[in-house]
Protein backbone atom coordinates (compact mmCIF):
# COMPACT_ATOMS: atom_id res chain seq x y z
CA UNK A 1 0.00 0.00 0.00
CA UNK A 2 2.48 2.36 0.90
CA UNK A 3 4.30 1.25 -2.77
CA UNK A 4 1.15 2.49 -4.31
CA UNK A 5 0.88 5.99 -2.27
CA UNK A 6 4.38 6.63 -3.25
CA UNK A 7 4.05 5.98 -6.72
CA UNK A 8 0.95 8.33 -7.06
CA UNK A 9 2.69 10.97 -5.15
CA UNK A 10 5.66 10.93 -7.53
CA UNK A 11 2.57 10.82 -10.58
CA UNK A 12 0.20 13.46 -9.68
CA UNK A 13 2.48 16.38 -9.68
CA UNK A 14 3.38 15.85 -13.28
CA UNK A 15 -0.35 14.84 -14.10
CA UNK A 16 -1.10 18.04 -12.83
CA UNK A 17 1.76 19.86 -14.78
CA UNK A 18 1.08 18.46 -17.59
CA UNK A 19 -2.64 19.30 -17.28
CA UNK A 20 -1.73 23.01 -16.64
CA UNK A 21 0.45 23.31 -19.47
CA UNK A 22 -1.81 21.56 -22.30
CA UNK A 23 -4.65 21.53 -21.33
CA UNK A 24 -4.50 25.06 -19.30
CA UNK A 25 -2.70 26.63 -22.70
CA UNK A 26 -5.04 25.07 -25.42
CA UNK A 27 -8.12 26.24 -23.44
CA UNK A 28 -6.39 29.89 -23.12
CA UNK A 29 -5.31 29.48 -26.99
CA UNK A 30 -9.00 28.85 -27.53
CA UNK A 31 -9.87 31.87 -25.44
CA UNK A 32 -8.09 34.43 -27.36
CA UNK A 33 -9.02 32.90 -30.39
CA UNK A 34 -12.67 34.68 -29.55
CA UNK A 35 -10.69 38.20 -28.36
CA UNK A 36 -9.31 40.98 -30.61
CA UNK A 37 -5.64 40.06 -29.49
CA UNK A 38 -3.48 41.51 -31.52
CA UNK A 39 0.30 42.48 -30.17
CA UNK A 40 -0.86 41.59 -26.74
CA UNK A 41 -3.97 39.30 -25.58
CA UNK A 42 -7.09 41.43 -25.43
CA UNK A 43 -9.93 40.57 -23.22
CA UNK A 44 -12.56 41.99 -25.46
CA UNK A 45 -14.97 39.80 -26.87
CA UNK A 46 -15.50 38.96 -30.81
CA UNK A 47 -17.31 36.16 -31.33
CA UNK A 48 -16.18 33.96 -34.55
CA UNK A 49 -14.73 36.94 -35.93
CA UNK A 50 -11.08 35.74 -35.69
CA UNK A 51 -12.34 32.62 -37.52
CA UNK A 52 -13.97 34.12 -40.49
CA UNK A 53 -10.72 36.74 -40.81
CA UNK A 54 -8.89 33.45 -41.28
CA UNK A 55 -10.91 31.09 -43.91
CA UNK A 56 -11.53 34.82 -45.79
CA UNK A 57 -7.24 35.04 -45.78
CA UNK A 58 -5.71 34.75 -49.68
CA UNK A 59 -2.49 33.51 -47.58
CA UNK A 60 -4.15 31.01 -44.71
CA UNK A 61 -5.99 29.38 -47.89
CA UNK A 62 -2.87 28.90 -50.13
CA UNK A 63 -1.16 27.31 -46.55
CA UNK A 64 -4.20 24.86 -46.86
CA UNK A 65 -3.33 24.25 -50.42
CA UNK A 66 0.36 23.97 -49.51
CA UNK A 67 -0.71 21.55 -47.00
CA UNK A 68 -2.89 19.18 -48.94
CA UNK A 69 0.17 18.70 -51.68
CA UNK A 70 2.74 18.03 -48.79
CA UNK A 71 0.38 15.85 -47.22
CA UNK A 72 -0.12 13.73 -49.53
CA UNK A 73 3.58 13.57 -50.51
CA UNK A 74 4.07 12.47 -47.01
CA UNK A 75 1.62 9.97 -46.72
CA UNK A 76 1.65 8.45 -49.78
CA UNK A 77 5.71 8.45 -50.57
CA UNK A 78 6.70 6.84 -46.98
CA UNK A 79 4.23 3.94 -47.37
CA UNK A 80 5.41 3.03 -50.72
CA UNK A 81 9.09 3.51 -49.69
CA UNK A 82 8.49 2.11 -46.59
CA UNK A 83 6.51 -1.03 -47.56
CA UNK A 84 9.37 -1.81 -50.45
CA UNK A 85 11.79 -1.72 -48.01
CA UNK A 86 10.55 -4.07 -45.64
CA UNK A 87 8.70 -6.05 -48.23
CA UNK A 88 13.03 -6.47 -48.95
CA UNK A 89 14.82 -6.72 -45.73
CA UNK A 90 11.52 -9.63 -44.87
CA UNK A 91 13.96 -11.46 -47.57
CA UNK A 92 16.39 -12.42 -44.95
CA UNK A 93 19.13 -10.45 -46.97
CA UNK A 94 22.53 -10.73 -45.65
CA UNK A 95 23.76 -7.30 -43.66
CA UNK A 96 19.78 -6.61 -42.43
CA UNK A 97 20.91 -5.33 -39.74
CA UNK A 98 23.45 -2.59 -41.41
CA UNK A 99 20.45 -1.98 -43.36
CA UNK A 100 18.01 -1.11 -40.90
CA UNK A 101 20.76 0.77 -39.47
CA UNK A 102 21.26 3.39 -42.62
CA UNK A 103 17.33 3.04 -43.20
CA UNK A 104 16.45 4.46 -39.43
CA UNK A 105 19.37 6.60 -38.94
CA UNK A 106 17.81 9.66 -40.88
CA UNK A 107 15.00 9.63 -37.87
CA UNK A 108 18.09 10.11 -35.10
CA UNK A 109 18.06 13.34 -36.82
CA UNK A 110 15.88 16.38 -35.75
CA UNK A 111 14.38 18.49 -38.37
CA UNK A 112 16.43 20.95 -38.17
CA UNK A 113 19.49 18.84 -39.04
CA UNK A 114 17.31 17.28 -41.79
CA UNK A 115 16.01 20.77 -43.07
CA UNK A 116 20.37 22.20 -43.07
CA UNK A 117 21.18 19.21 -44.76
CA UNK A 118 18.83 19.54 -47.89
CA UNK A 119 19.38 23.26 -48.18
CA UNK A 120 22.89 22.42 -48.97
CA UNK A 121 21.72 19.44 -51.01
CA UNK A 122 19.81 21.12 -52.96
CA UNK A 123 21.50 24.85 -53.37
CA UNK A 124 21.28 25.23 -57.20
CA UNK A 125 24.98 26.85 -56.90
CA UNK A 126 26.69 24.25 -54.90
CA UNK A 127 25.17 20.98 -53.18
CA UNK A 128 24.32 18.30 -55.68
CA UNK A 129 23.66 20.21 -58.61
CA UNK A 130 27.02 20.98 -58.37
CA UNK A 131 28.15 17.81 -58.35
CA UNK A 132 26.36 16.56 -61.18
CA UNK A 133 27.67 19.16 -63.04
CA UNK A 134 31.16 18.41 -62.33
CA UNK A 135 30.56 14.97 -63.47
CA UNK A 136 29.98 16.19 -66.81
CA UNK A 137 26.37 16.98 -67.54
CA UNK A 138 26.89 20.61 -67.27
CA UNK A 139 23.02 21.35 -68.04
CA UNK A 140 21.35 19.77 -64.83
CA UNK A 141 19.61 22.18 -62.51
CA UNK A 142 18.02 21.28 -58.88
CA UNK A 143 16.77 24.84 -58.10
CA UNK A 144 13.01 23.79 -56.40
CA UNK A 145 14.26 25.91 -53.83
CA UNK A 146 14.01 29.19 -56.16
CA UNK A 147 11.04 27.89 -58.11
CA UNK A 148 7.31 28.81 -56.50
CA UNK A 149 5.51 25.79 -58.42
CA UNK A 150 8.29 22.99 -57.03
CA UNK A 151 9.31 24.65 -53.32
CA UNK A 152 6.86 22.56 -51.70
CA UNK A 153 7.98 19.47 -53.04
CA UNK A 154 11.38 20.65 -51.50
CA UNK A 155 9.86 20.24 -48.41
CA UNK A 156 8.35 16.58 -49.54
CA UNK A 157 11.59 15.18 -50.31
CA UNK A 158 13.47 16.26 -47.24
CA UNK A 159 10.61 14.93 -45.36
CA UNK A 160 10.29 11.61 -46.79
CA UNK A 161 14.00 10.53 -46.54
CA UNK A 162 13.78 11.23 -42.62
CA UNK A 163 10.45 9.34 -42.07
CA UNK A 164 10.06 6.27 -44.70
CA UNK A 165 12.69 4.61 -42.68
CA UNK A 166 10.57 4.55 -39.48
CA UNK A 167 7.15 3.43 -41.68
CA UNK A 168 9.67 0.46 -42.89
CA UNK A 169 10.43 -0.63 -39.26
CA UNK A 170 6.51 -0.48 -38.31
CA UNK A 171 5.31 -2.50 -41.75
CA UNK A 172 8.41 -5.13 -41.20
CA UNK A 173 7.35 -5.13 -37.51
CA UNK A 174 3.76 -6.30 -39.23
CA UNK A 175 5.45 -8.80 -41.60
CA UNK A 176 7.57 -10.93 -39.11
CA UNK A 177 4.16 -10.84 -36.97
CA UNK A 178 2.38 -12.67 -39.46
CA UNK A 179 1.55 -16.39 -39.30
CA UNK A 180 3.60 -18.27 -40.94
CA UNK A 181 1.37 -21.41 -41.41
CA UNK A 182 -1.13 -18.87 -43.03
CA UNK A 183 1.78 -17.90 -45.77
CA UNK A 184 2.54 -21.57 -46.05
CA UNK A 185 -1.42 -22.45 -46.54
CA UNK A 186 -1.88 -19.72 -49.18
CA UNK A 187 1.47 -21.35 -51.24
CA UNK A 188 -0.31 -24.39 -51.16
CA UNK A 189 -3.63 -22.73 -52.73
CA UNK A 190 -1.30 -21.84 -55.47
CA UNK A 191 -0.87 -17.78 -54.15
CA UNK A 192 2.52 -16.69 -55.21
CA UNK A 193 4.12 -13.03 -55.84
CA UNK A 194 1.75 -10.32 -56.06
CA UNK A 195 -1.82 -12.39 -55.56
CA UNK A 196 0.10 -13.69 -52.34
CA UNK A 197 1.10 -10.15 -51.39
CA UNK A 198 -2.39 -8.97 -52.32
CA UNK A 199 -4.50 -11.14 -51.05
CA UNK A 200 -3.06 -12.84 -47.77
CA UNK A 201 0.24 -10.10 -46.89
CA UNK A 202 -1.50 -7.00 -47.18
CA UNK A 203 -4.60 -7.50 -45.36
CA UNK A 204 -2.59 -8.57 -41.93
CA UNK A 205 -0.57 -5.61 -42.74
CA UNK A 206 -3.59 -3.17 -41.34
CA UNK A 207 -2.43 -2.04 -37.76
CA UNK A 208 0.81 -1.29 -39.01
CA UNK A 209 -0.90 0.38 -41.84
CA UNK A 210 -3.22 2.46 -39.28
CA UNK A 211 -0.37 3.10 -36.66
CA UNK A 212 1.95 4.52 -39.77
CA UNK A 213 -1.38 7.09 -40.86
CA UNK A 214 -1.47 7.89 -37.34
CA UNK A 215 2.11 8.94 -37.11
CA UNK A 216 2.23 10.91 -40.97
CA UNK A 217 -0.70 12.38 -40.93
CA UNK A 218 -0.36 14.63 -37.56
CA UNK A 219 3.47 15.33 -38.85
CA UNK A 220 2.52 16.69 -41.82
CA UNK A 221 -0.54 19.32 -39.93
CA UNK A 222 2.20 20.00 -37.59
CA UNK A 223 5.15 20.61 -39.58
CA UNK A 224 6.86 23.92 -38.75
CA UNK A 225 10.66 23.77 -37.98
CA UNK A 226 11.31 21.95 -41.34
CA UNK A 227 10.01 24.85 -43.30
CA UNK A 228 11.65 28.05 -41.10
CA UNK A 229 15.35 26.20 -42.00
CA UNK A 230 14.92 24.52 -45.05
CA UNK A 231 12.61 27.27 -47.31
CA UNK A 232 11.46 30.00 -44.37
CA UNK A 233 7.91 29.78 -46.35
CA UNK A 234 9.30 30.90 -50.24
CA UNK A 235 9.73 32.14 -52.55
CA UNK A 236 7.13 34.14 -51.09
CA UNK A 237 4.16 32.35 -49.47
CA UNK A 238 4.79 28.99 -52.02
CA UNK A 239 5.79 26.91 -49.17
CA UNK A 240 4.11 28.18 -46.17
CA UNK A 241 2.10 25.41 -44.46
CA UNK A 242 -0.06 26.40 -41.54
CA UNK A 243 1.90 25.86 -38.83
CA UNK A 244 4.51 28.46 -40.10
CA UNK A 245 1.38 30.73 -40.85
CA UNK A 246 0.53 30.43 -36.89
CA UNK A 247 3.39 31.30 -35.91
CA UNK A 248 3.69 34.46 -38.34
CA UNK A 249 0.51 35.52 -37.27
CA UNK A 250 0.63 35.22 -33.50
CA UNK A 251 4.89 36.19 -33.06
CA UNK A 252 5.85 38.69 -36.04
CA UNK A 253 2.80 40.23 -37.52
CA UNK A 254 1.46 41.13 -34.04
CA UNK A 255 -2.11 39.30 -34.75
CA UNK A 256 -2.32 37.27 -31.88
CA UNK A 257 -6.07 36.81 -32.03
CA UNK A 258 -5.63 35.24 -35.41
CA UNK A 259 -2.83 33.13 -34.80
CA UNK A 260 -4.62 31.55 -31.87
CA UNK A 261 -7.69 30.83 -34.04
CA UNK A 262 -5.12 28.95 -36.74
CA UNK A 263 -3.77 26.94 -33.79
CA UNK A 264 -6.95 25.93 -33.04
CA UNK A 265 -8.05 24.83 -35.88
CA UNK A 266 -4.75 22.99 -36.37
CA UNK A 267 -5.66 21.21 -33.05
CA UNK A 268 -8.89 20.17 -34.89
CA UNK A 269 -7.25 19.01 -37.57
CA UNK A 270 -4.95 16.66 -35.58
CA UNK A 271 -8.46 15.74 -33.18
CA UNK A 272 -10.15 14.70 -36.48
CA UNK A 273 -7.12 12.22 -37.32
CA UNK A 274 -6.87 11.03 -33.56
CA UNK A 275 -9.82 10.32 -32.62
CA UNK A 276 -11.59 8.37 -34.56
CA UNK A 277 -8.63 6.27 -34.62
CA UNK A 278 -8.91 6.44 -30.71
CA UNK A 279 -12.65 5.27 -30.73
CA UNK A 280 -12.30 2.58 -33.09
CA UNK A 281 -9.33 0.69 -31.59
CA UNK A 282 -11.20 1.45 -27.81
CA UNK A 283 -14.58 -0.40 -29.58
CA UNK A 284 -12.56 -3.05 -30.63
CA UNK A 285 -10.81 -3.81 -27.01
CA UNK A 286 -14.61 -3.99 -25.55
CA UNK A 287 -15.94 -6.22 -28.40
CA UNK A 288 -12.63 -8.55 -27.32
Amino acid sequence: MSERRTALACLIPLLLIGAVFFYGFLLWTGWLSLTRSNLLPSSEFVGLQQYERLLLDPRWQAALWNLLRFGLGLVVLPLLIGLGLALLLDQQLRGEGLLRWVWLHPMALSMVVTGSAWRWLMDPEQGLAEAVRGWGWTGFRWDWLAQEDMAVYALVVAAVWQISGFVMALFLAGLRGIDESMLQAARLDGARGWKLLRRVILPQLGPSLASALLVLLPAAIKTFDLVVVLTEGGPGQSSELPAFYMFQMAFERSRLGLGAASAMVLVMMVLSVALPYAVVRSRRRSAA
